[in-house]
């Protein structure tokens, strides 16, 4: 299986996915620009974290037109994973491969700490976990608070697509305390906690490490575990 990590210009989460997926993973990955217009030969996609085009007009909102995009999306409506966390979250949102939006914080603050979060491990992504299974992933974001309306949000209720909720604490104002949802066919995930940084104890968390074998493990029953 092979793994894309996609570069815009302001990511900065790029490395500690790559080296999640290759050191800790021994996986096989590979850092693909956003100036490319294809994605031959890669089973999974990722989207790091950071600040894609400075996070100028809004969050992945500039990072909706790079070069990579429309491959992406074909990536992913030929259901194959792709997976974004933090900004990468934001920028699937503002691409339409994920529903909803991520606006600023309720505090108006930057907000980085380690989160409990509970787990629903009917998705491709949580296999390995345990069902509402409580975790604790770091975050790092001023923009993290997912909305949408109450249509949408029922929608991911009732499909069983919320991924992660905030447990003890719901640090953004997320409505129905999203932490992170699938599309509906499962072979998207958009998360604002970042588990490329809890794949080690020697760090102190694997907590993370996972979900990356989850996709490693169960990529290609994305329709199966419905």
């Amino acid at each position: 299986m092979k793994f894309a990590v996609i570069v815009f210009p302001g990511s900065n989460c790029d490395i500690d996915l790559y080296e999640a997926l290759h050191t800790v993973c021994h996986a096989d990955v590979q850092y693909v620009s956003h100036k490319e217009k294809t994605l031959a030969g890669f089973d999974a996609v990722m989207i790091p974290g950071g600040f894609s085009y400075g996070d100028y007009l809004r969050c992945g909102a500039i990072a909706r037109f790079a070069n990579i995009m429309p491959a992406i999306i074909e990536f992913a409506n030929a259901g194959k994973p792709v997976f974004g966390t933090c900004n990468g979250f934001q920028i699937l949102t503002e691409a339409g491969l994920l529903p909803g939006a991520l606006k600023q914080n309720n505090s108006l603050k930057f907000v980085c700490k380690t989160v409990a979060l509970e787990v629903n491990n009917k998705t491709m992504f949580t296999a390995k976990y345990q069902d509402h299974e409580i975790i604790n992933l770091p975050i790092a974001h001023a923009d993290g608070s997912y909305y949408a309306d109450e249509e949408v949000l029922n929608e991911l209720e009732e499909n069983n697509q919320i991924a992660f909720r905030y447990a003890k604490e719901n640090p953004n104002g997320s409505l129905h305390n999203i932490a992170g949802i699938t599309n509906e066919r499962g072979n998207v995930l958009g998360m604002m906690p970042h588990p490329e940084r809890a794949v080690e104890a020697l760090l102190g968390n694997e907590d993370g490490l996972r979900l990356f074998k989850s996709i490693l493990l169960g990529s290609q029953v994305t329709g199966e575990m419905r």
